[in-house]
């Protein structure tokens, strides 16, 4: 008798290094657990479009380039379906963080390449065409969590039915094999605590991509 499967839906910003390292431990653990990642965008600057003021300057400028990837990859997702919206996310985030190239319109292009799919994709990350759609995958990750978190949103169906949903784990390096394993049992065993909200310590160390 086949083990049943469970979904886990991932909301993504491509920008983002910890939810990358994020992304490529969810990876490890569909080969650890009878888990399948379904992967969905949100959008760092949506998110923060109306406090733009109270952010370092910085930060805002990383935001004021932040349309670009995930428009590309949304405008992949409504031209040629939502199986090409992990493939890409792979390719880009390689190419971002992995490889440390940035995230660059060359970047952009040769990632969609490197997804088997067609490179004038790479115009839609100045254009709103598909903002509609974009919002609304936005909005539905992080209405799971509230407006307090970023990237990544996780979400899976719990016991009785509802569904369970939490930002993070924010972790380094990316776990690998029963640590993985490890750590995705114990993220469910807390967030499927209804009263449960916070657990967290100080970063001492930023993403380290050495073992992707």
């Amino acid at each position: 008798m086949s083990e049943s499967r469970t979904t886990a839906d991932f909301w993504f910003d491509p920008l983002c290094p910890w939810a990358w390292m994020t992304s490529r431990w969810m990876v490890e653990v569909e080969k650890v657990r009878p888990v399948d990642v379904r992967w969905h965008v949100m959008s760092l600057a949506v998110l923060n479009e109306d406090k733009l003021d109270e952010l370092p300057e910085e930060y805002r400028e990383m935001l004021a380039t932040a349309w670009g990837p995930v428009r590309v990859v949304t405008a992949a997702r409504q031209l040629h379906g939502d199986e090409v919206v992990g493939r890409l996310y792979t390719a880009l985030g390689t190419r971002f963080h992995t490889k440390g190239e940035g995230h660059t319109p060359t970047a952009i292009r040769e990632a969609l390449e490197d997804a088997g799919l067609p490179v004038s994709l790479a115009e839609y990350a100045d254009k709103d065409t598909y903002d509609a759609e974009l919002r609304a995958s936005h909005e539905e990750g992080i209405s799971k969590v509230g407006q307090e978190v970023g990237t990544p949103v996780i979400a899976v169906p719990g016991a009785d039915g509802e569904q369970i949903a939490f930002f993070g784990p924010v972790v380094t390096p990316a776990p690998r094999g029963e640590e993985a394993a490890r750590l995705w049992d114990g993220t469910l065993a807390v967030a499927s605590v209804p009263g449960f909200f916070e657990l967290k310590r100080s970063r001492t160390q930023g993403p380290d991509f050495s073992n992707l």
